[in-house]
């Protein structure tokens, strides 16, 4: 089960999310919602999104299509930057990276800590 948490920083202009676990269609869909939530009480043109997904595991297959939705609602949202924070994890960079590409998400970076 994955769990997440929102934290608006707008001194910094940031969106702090932190991640952990693995993620079910249902934990994915709490997520949607608690995002929509957060991001309606700012403009996020101004803002970075910053992803801790240092406790994160890599995604089952069945739910990269819901990955590639939230991929997807960063870019509309039209967050200045997308930065994802990994611990040493080439399979979880990799499944992200090919995310982003396959969502076609340029303004994002993965730092690995």
């Amino acid at each position: 089960m994955g769990s997440f948490k929102f934290e608006t920083t707008p001194a910094l202009r940031t969106l702090n999310v932190t991640v952990e676990g693995s993620f079910s269609q249902e934990d994915a869909a709490r997520f949607v919602a608690a995002y929509n939530d957060s991001v309606s009480k700012f403009n996020p043109k101004e803002y970075e999104i910053v992803l801790d997904c240092t406790t994160m595991n890599v995604t089952a297959p069945g739910v990269i299509p819901m990955l590639e939705q939230c991929y997807l609602m960063y870019k509309e949202s039209g967050f200045k930057n997308v930065v994802f924070t990994i611990a040493k994890n080439p399979v979880l960079k990799m499944q992200l990276g090919r995310v982003a590409r396959t969502t076609k998400l340029d303004q994002y970076e993965i730092r690995e800590i």
